[in-house]
């Protein structure tokens, strides 16, 4: 099921029937963040309008214990509930309610414009599979944050890989590759960009990196965690690649400060 308006749930099967049937369902992974929710949404509608979209935009509450659902339908948005605490199985649960031929999954905290959305319309009329966007922080950064900034937007380029807060699928492709992995707790992204990239391949297709200004995230992690933990965090997971699957490694995504 999926709440279309508050207080109203509206069955899958009605809401495929629909003749307007959306070129673009923006996903929402949240879990406690009712903070940063109304940003998101206010600069993605605000992009959406400007684009001219025909879209979507559902909210998977991943057992928020703020009110993340009520500001998410507060906006306008259809909510999802998934209780697993699993980034993959939340960005797994909205698809699987999307109507759309295409999928954006987007960070709650990360803010795009109708520059992206237009570089998406352009990149689904040619021969694409899926995509990223290239990221930046919403804070001045120090040096060594700045650097890791441009070293990963770099090999998010070379290696096409899509940063977690913006992924671009087509939707039969998606559902093709069987979705996110949901083995794992982080770094599925990854993956998925991966076997998507594979299976377009098969049809002449490409996943690439879009030409386009970075998607603006938070600058939270920075200021909640030392340098030496993302430090820990970077070569725990260069020495033991498989970390993902394992929630007691990844607690870096899955906590935060009291």
């Amino acid at each position: 099921m999926i709440m279309d308006a508050p207080g109203s749930e509206i069955p899958m099967a009605k809401r495929i029937s629909t003749p307007e049937r959306p070129s673009l369902s923006v996903i929402i992974p949240a879990w406690n963040e009712d903070a940063f929710l109304p940003g998101t949404l206010e600069a993605l509608q605000g992009a959406l309008s400007q684009a001219s979209m025909r879209s979507e935009i559902i909210v998977v509450d991943n057992a928020s214990t703020d009110d993340t659902a009520a500001v998410a339908r507060a906006g306008g948005t259809h909510v999802v509930t998934e209780p697993e605490r699993k980034i993959a199985r939340v960005r797994n649960a909205g698809a699987e309610v999307a109507c759309g031929r295409w999928l954006l999954f987007l960070d709650a905290d990360t803010r795009i414009t109708s520059e992206h959305l237009l570089a998406v319309q352009e990149a689904w009329s040619g021969t694409i599979a899926g995509a990223g966007a290239p990221v930046t922080l919403d804070a001045p950064l120090s040096r060594f944050y700045t650097v890791g900034m441009r070293v990963w937007n770099a090999l998010s380029r070379r290696f096409r890989v899509a940063a977690g807060c913006f992924v671009l699928a087509r939707a039969d492709l998606h559902r093709a590759i069987g979705g996110f992995d949901e083995r794992l707790y982080v770094g599925d992204e990854i993956w998925y960009s991966r076997a998507l990239r594979r299976e377009g391949r098969r049809l002449g297709l490409e996943f690439r990196i879009l030409d386009v200004p970075p998607v603006v995230s938070s600058a939270r992690k920075v200021q909640w965690y030392a340098t030496w933990q993302h430090v820990l965090v970077l070569f725990t997971f260069l020495l033991f690649p498989w970390a993902g699957r394992f929630r007691r490694l990844s607690w870096f995504w899955y906590r935060r400060p009291e």
